[in-house]
């Protein structure tokens, strides 16, 4: 997955205002407490981060 894609599915979900609010702003337990921001900084894949914002939305098996 791109980084790219990952900003479709995460502005899909949370609505292109909220989406990078929420990924500058939302600590997300599995990705060690980091935010999607900061993950991307630090290089962790986005499909790492997908998964982790998928199980943190509690979305459905099919969006994953």
């Amino acid at each position: 997955m791109k980084e790219t894609e990952l900003w479709n599915r995460l502005n899909r979900h949370l609505g292109d205002s909220y989406a990078r609010v929420w990924a500058a702003e939302y600590n997300v337990a599995e990705l060690d407490g980091r935010t999607v921001v900061q993950a991307l900084a630090e290089g962790v894949p986005a499909k790492t981060i997908w998964r982790a914002v998928w199980a943190a939305l509690e979305l459905p098996a099919r969006e994953r």
